[in-house]
């Protein structure tokens, strides 16, 4: 099943579940997109599902079903809803449960990032992918972004030779989300009400796929390559003691809390092939937003962060870098060209909107999805194995094949395809 396309859907029935921040923002694009129609909507929190309720009413839309007795009401709907696709957002511990429930009872899933938290959760998405012929996507928004767009048209014209080396990560202080409290430090909101118990009990790279679903779709993981194995090792955890002692005093129980998460933690991939990738976590000290987008082959190199730069033997004078802005003109992704008007004004600069339009056509037309169960499982299990390696003083860890080796073939990567 490794180039699954599934018939085509002439309208797509959606059930959506989870609808806070980022759930309600994709049903935003939805709503925009022809050929979609939201049948049914969850959430533990009734409110929320009111609020979707009238935003589909809103939009001249039919109103969707609700449902929210509990944190297992999907399975309710997935059993009784005639839809074709559900569509998560819910914190991480739920994207495989309502993935698999969604498989189980004949509709394809599409879920927020990560999409798996577990070795074994990655293992279930694909045997249930497999199994009952439906399509599992993780939406990796980064990999639709302008900059990401151009390096991978970039990559795939040849402009850097052979592709050797990547560096990539999620640079991002999310302390402020991740004590987002009152001012006494209680009633947790938002993302503050399930975040922080990832950064207590786990150590490793825990939230990998914002950087390295780019650098795996250059180096065509899955597609002529695979992960072979990792080691990973992470700083002291000093950050959030510091931010929590500042915040809501020395003695308050999250400055006293001790947190698994060192604060920076460093992992290196190898794949089959030989390529390398670094890949870094760094959430809980101050400093600027980065994903430290880096590609480097046997003609040159360009980044991403902390500017767009590129250098490329034979165009760029000298040993220095050359500002990227100027290549926009000559290998802008077709994608990024043909959406950019549709893309205004949605959630992380368009980008969220793009990845919503082409999993919609994909389903709408047929076609295989741009990602599928193989990436969003290769991409997650990064988390459990950096913490395996970590665990054991950076030992190696070996990546499963989740494609049972059919990664061998050279099959395209259809985000290149408009």
């Amino acid at each position: 099943m490794i180039e699954y396309a599934a018939p085509p859907i002439d309208l797509v029935h959606v059930g959506y579940v989870g609808v806070g921040g980022m759930g309600s923002n994709h049903v935003n694009n939805l709503l925009k997109i022809e050929g979609v129609e939201i049948r049914a909507v969850c959430d533990i929190k009734p409110n929320r599902v009111a609020a979707i309720q009238e935003l589909c009413v809103k939009a001249g839309k039919p109103r969707p079903t609700g449902y929210s007795r509990g944190p297992t009401d999907f399975v309710r709907m997935c059993e009784e809803e005639d839809l074709d696709l559900v569509y998560t957002a819910t914190p991480w511990e739920w994207h495989v449960p309502v993935c698999l429930a969604a498989m189980k009872n004949g509709k394809h899933a599409a879920t927020e990032v990560p999409a798996a938290v577990t070795l074994e959760e990655c293992w279930h998405m694909v045997d249930y992918s497999e199994t009952y012929h439906k399509h599992c996507i993780m939406m990796e928004n980064c990999c639709y972004d302008r900059a990401e767009l151009l390096i991978l048209n970039m990559v795939k014209k040849g402009l850097f030779g052979e592709i050797l080396h990547g560096e990539c990560g999620y640079l991002h202080d999310l302390r402020g989300i991740k004590f987002n409290r009152d001012k006494e430090g209680n009633n947790p909101r938002g993302e503050a009400e399930w975040r922080l118990e990832h950064t207590i009990k786990r150590n490793g790279n825990v939230y990998p796929t914002h950087g390295l679903g780019p650098v795996a779709q250059c180096m065509d993981v899955n597609r002529g390559d695979r992960f072979d194995f990792l080691v990973s090792m992470s700083s002291p955890s000093r950050g959030l003691n510091l931010y929590a002692a500042q915040r809501f005093g020395p003695e308050h129980q999250l400055a006293r809390q001790a947190y698994a998460q060192g604060d920076v933690n460093t992992s290196l991939i190898r794949t089959v092939g030989g390529k390398t990738i670094i890949i870094g976590h760094d959430c809980n000290l101050p400093r600027p937003y980065s994903r430290r987008i880096l590609i480097q082959g046997t003609h040159g190199l360009v980044r991403k962060y902390p500017e767009e730069k590129i250098h490329v033997e034979g165009r760029t004078k000298g040993h220095g870098w050359e500002a990227l802005e100027p290549y926009y003109q000559e290998f802008e992704h077709p994608l990024q060209k043909a959406l950019r008007e549709q893309a205004k004004g949605a959630g992380h600069g368009g980008m969220d909107f793009i990845e919503d339009y082409r999993l919609i056509r994909a389903l709408r037309k047929g076609l295989v999805p741009d990602m599928d169960v193989y990436d969003a499982a290769a991409w997650s299990v990064i988390a459990e194995l950096s913490e395996m390696s970590v665990a054991h003083r950076s030992q190696p860890v070996e990546f499963p094949d989740f494609t049972r080796g059919k990664w061998k073939l050279q099959r395209p990567l259809h985000a290149m395809e408009l």
